[in-house]
């Protein structure tokens, strides 16, 4: 019993290493790039600059099914299943745009890219473009993102917009910052497009 307990305390403490390591170089990952223009109590205002991103689309209608479908098709492309094969820092966060007919997922590119610079990708499906620069309101909760609270959290952002008089256009959008095994310190986020006249 006493060499089970020793092992069973060993086995959590490589546990708590491992998720300390985690967490240390999930916040050395670029984020992309934004400027908060509006704080209030629940919510912020940001806007985000155009960005380069590898995007997939899909008929998946639930975080779930999305995340698995797109993710492994991106997570290929930036591991090397590109024309160059060649190897592409993973950043953050992972967008998730799910729609009533057509759900996309993207990994935004490292800043330091130009579109000229980036490899084709191997699988067509995989599409590289530039967003548009954009106003969006922004929720962020902790945890294991899912179905629920991902509604859960939009359901809440579009109450404090109309609560402030804020528009907003578009689906509702989620973001995600951490890898899947990782536990601790997890950050997710519910994005809408605003008017910007209004913020």
């Amino acid at each position: 019993m006493k060499i089970l307990l020793v092992s069973a305390g060993i086995v959590f403490a490589l546990f708590l290493v491992f998720q300390i390591y985690t967490t240390m170089a999930t916040s050395k990952s670029e984020i992309q790039a934004y400027q908060v223009v509006r704080m209030e109590e629940q919510f912020e205002i940001r806007h985000y600059p155009a960005a380069i991103m590898a995007k997939i689309s899909s008929t998946s209608k639930s975080y779930r099914d999305l995340g698995y479908s797109g993710f492994s098709k991106l997570a290929q492309y930036i591991f090397g299943g590109n024309s160059d094969k060649k190897q592409i820092a993973m950043t953050s966060p992972v967008h998730m745009d799910i729609g009533d007919t057509i759900s996309t997922m993207a990994f935004v590119m490292p800043s330091y890219f130009k579109m000229e610079d980036l490899p084709a990708p191997n699988n067509s499906e995989v599409q590289i473009e530039t967003s548009a620069p954009e106003y969006v309101a922004v929720i962020q909760f902790g945890g294991f993102a899912n179905t629920a609270s991902i509604h859960k959290h939009s359901v809440m952002l579009e109450k404090l917009l109309k609560e402030k008089g804020i528009s907003y256009h578009g689906n509702f959008r989620f973001l995600g910052y951490n890898p899947p095994y990782q536990i601790f310190g997890r950050r997710n986020e519910i994005i809408v497009a605003v008017n910007p006249d209004e913020v």
